[in-house]
């Protein structure tokens, strides 16, 4: 008997926006490789994502270890944007003394 060896390409692809999530489902590559960077192993990933199969977890590891520059550098520009969202946001809706104003509201007679 042989054995018929078949090459399988990650399962990921970008959405719309530009997010790359692994295929049919939400969980971006983002949060595949930052769970692993942190130690969890894939059935750990596998464990806090239930819509993810054991062997996808495992193609899309394989691939960020053989394309680790690209998918770092796609990282560091997620981040930056997720930096240019937050100072945006804090902008517009400035976080410092939040707390404060809230209590007064709240404390405030209806």
């Amino acid at each position: 008997m042989t054995l018929a060896i078949a090459l399988e390409s990650a399962p990921i692809e970008t959405d719309a926006h530009g997010v790359v999530r692994v295929a049919k489902t939400r969980v971006t590559l983002d949060t595949i490789v930052t769970a692993f960077l942190e130690g969890c192993t894939p059935e750990e990933i596998g464990e806090q994502y239930s819509s993810l199969q054991l062997p996808d977890i495992y193609l899309v590891i394989g691939y960020y270890l053989r394309h680790r520059d690209e998918v770092n550098a796609y990282l560091a520009e997620r981040q930056r944007q997720a930096n240019i969202i937050q100072q945006e946001a804090e902008q517009r809706f400035n976080p410092i003394g939040i707390r404060d104003r809230l209590m007064a509201r709240q404390s405030q007679p209806k």
